[in-house]
């Protein structure tokens, strides 16, 4: 089941945390076997013993094969690690499951797929009921392939198509597709099914999706309509579902997408019903090989604390913050040198808003273990944030670590890119890494907008702008939208001056200068207030931050200088190109067609700057973040 966290919901469960937080501790106390089975794209970490545990790696391994062969196109491949939890049994498994399912009358949950940016955990019960043993396997490795879609899947199809594949039959030589959920026919045809209109609007706070008395029928009917409709593409040689998938992708509302790609929704419901009371449903035999070599799988039994760092991290990423505090209590009391519990404190913290405490904690990983790429790159992104400070050299050592450690790890490329552009180096460099983030996630519009910022400092606005019309057409949310249209502005902007100044400095070149200009010309020329020019900016050292407000802000064509009074303090700063500063706001929306040379006087900021290594020059302005 997909999840999407409520923090009110699991704020109004708080109550039941101690209670599992105290449940926890007589399983340290068993020393219970905890076996961790290593195969080529999945990691199972199972109290089940070592046989289970391969057989879990080997039916995810045959799984992927299946995707991987009838859907070449599609990324089956996620950079972050795929961790799957194979819980022995209902109680062990409680106290890992959200505590949205803990209430009484909550459905019951036989596994669910939590994705975050930089981790993919399947959390499975060994012992679930299920006309397939594996089924909860195939239902979850679906939703990792539909994580990338989820913020514009509906949750139907999203459950349908999971519903659907979980049915999958795998034998040696050939796999059968689509097989008829008998569960959940007996469950529809003695009831009357949802109004679809009600069907498509389920969402992640809705009834439907986590009471047991409703949830069964969404379930049922969400796989109903998801086999019905790919039975009616097969037969007819349509493809209505491929289209309604493109009507979401390009934001059409779902209802209204529904009603494009599948027609009256009134005769679909009586067809859909229709269907559910039918004898026989159709399946498909697909001839694909499956064969895993389960020799390259690698196992080992880990020790109690091993299991419980694992155990702690997934609670945490869970939000089951008390019951991950009090394992990582007991891990760093038998353990102060544990990397992965140094990890998860990290992402503890920085979640709460501390930042710090949670560089420090990376930091102490970063020390304690090189080949963690999650430490390296969390220490990096953090560090770079203005509301920390810290070595440029061990900041972008940890991103070129990341990179190494995970090749696949796209924020890694993205990072480093954002390093080097804002310190104004290595930029082909720095445009080869954006590059790489975008085709490792090439949804991913912020990766898209840096490399913009990227092509400006490298004074290719043009290119900028080609690169953010593109972006634009991808963008799914007016967020999104909003932001691609602002920095298009600027690009387009930067362009326009790059071109005039082009302009004017061919016309001077091939003006002839008249031999004496009238002394009122000379006066008026001499008046006439001008930046001065300066060297190629060389940085020394790292770069800095002053809160203040904004003053004597000063533009001549693309140059900018302006001071920042801090108290009683006053400090003069200088850019050669206002269009690569980069702007931002804190806690509210500045207008979109905010005007850098008339519209930042007497504004509070916080600044970033740095050095130049030539003392006579003044410091080079970086990053400007508005406040209110």
């Amino acid at each position: 089941m997909y999840q999407y966290w409520r923090a009110a919901m699991l704020r109004r469960l708080v109550l039941l945390l101690p209670m599992f937080a105290a449940a926890l501790a007589p399983a340290r106390d068993k020393a219970e076997t905890w076996t961790e089975v290593r195969s080529p794209h999945f990691v199972v970490v199972t109290n089940a013993g070592e046989k289970q545990g391969r057989r879990v790696a080997d039916q995810f391994e045959r799984m992927r094969s299946v995707f991987h062969v009838a859907f070449p196109k599609l990324k089956i491949d996620p950079g972050s690690p795929i961790i799957v939890l194979a819980i022995k049994d209902e109680k062990d498994f409680k106290a890992l499951e959200p505590t949205a399912y803990l209430a009484k009358g909550s459905l019951k949950l036989g596994g669910l797929f939590l994705r975050t940016p930089d981790k993919n955990y399947v959390l499975m019960r060994l012992d679930a009921e299920g006309e397939h043993p594996y089924a909860v396997v195939y239902h979850e490795y679906t939703h990792l392939l539909l994580s990338k879609a989820a913020e514009w899947l509906p949750l139907w199809m999203n459950e349908g198509l999971a519903e659907f594949y979980q049915n999958t039959e795998i034998r040696e030589k050939d796999v059968f597709l689509g097989k008829a959920s008998g569960e959940s026919l007996l469950l529809l045809k003695p009831s009357k099914i949802l109004p679809l209109k009600t069907l498509f609007a389920v969402d992640a706070s809705s009834p439907y999706y986590h009471e047991e008395s409703k949830g069964s029928v969404f379930y049922a009917e969400s796989w109903a309509l998801v086999h019905y409709l790919k039975q009616q593409d097969g037969h007819q040689k349509t493809h209505a579902i491929r289209d309604y998938f493109d009507l979401l992708a390009n934001r059409v509302e779902p209802l209204s997408a529904a009603t494009q790609a599948f027609g009256d929704l009134g005769q679909l419901q009586a067809s859909l019903e229709a269907y559910v009371h039918q004898e026989g449903h159709i399946y498909v035999q697909v001839d694909i090989s499956t064969d895993v070599d389960d020799s390259a799988f690698k196992t080992r039994v880990l020790s109690p604390v091993q299991a419980d760092a694992v155990r702690a991290d997934f609670l945490a990423y869970n939000d089951r913050t008390s019951d991950a505090q009090a394992l990582l209590d007991h891990i760093l009391q038998e353990d102060p040198k544990n990397v992965s519990a140094q990890e998860t404190l990290g992402f503890m913290e920085f979640r709460q808003g501390h930042v710090e405490e949670a560089r420090k904690r990376y930091a102490q990983a970063v020390q304690l273990d090189s080949q963690s790429y999650l430490a390296h790159y969390y220490y990096a992104a953090i560090s770079m944030s203005r509301s920390a400070a810290a070595d440029d050299a061990q900041v972008e050592s940890s991103l070129r670590a990341a990179i190494k450690l995970n090749p696949t790890f796209d924020p890694a490329y993205d990072r480093l890119a954002v390093f080097l552009g804002t310190r104004n180096r290595s930029l082909d460099e720095a445009h080869m890494m954006g590059l790489s983030a975008v085709s490792l996630d090439p949804a991913n519009i912020g990766y898209r907008v840096n490399v913009a910022n990227i092509l400006m400092a490298m004074g290719k606005p043009q290119n900028a702008v080609e690169v953010l019309t593109h972006a634009a057409k991808l963008a799914k949310t007016p967020q999104e939208t909003e932001m691609v249209e602002h920095m298009r502005i600027r690009a387009q902007e930067y362009a326009a001056s790059q071109a005039r100044n082009e302009e004017q400095a061919a016309g001077a070149r091939s003006a002839e200068r008249p031999a004496e200009e009238p002394a009122e010309k000379r006066v008026s020329d001499s008046d006439m207030p001008h930046l001065v020019r300066r060297r190629e900016f060389v940085p020394s050292g790292p770069h800095r931050f002053v809160v203040g407000v904004l003053r004597a802000v000063r533009c001549d064509a693309s140059n900018m200088e302006l001071t920042v009074t801090s108290g009683a303090k006053t400090l003069s700063l200088y850019s050669d190109n206002y269009y690569k500063i980069q702007f931002s706001a804190l806690n509210f929306q500045p207008s979109a067609d905010l005007k850098p040379c008339s519209d930042l006087e007497n504004r509070p900021a916080k600044v970033e700057y740095v050095e130049s290594a030539n003392k006579d020059d003044s410091p080079h302005l970086i990053g400007i973040e508005l406040h209110k």
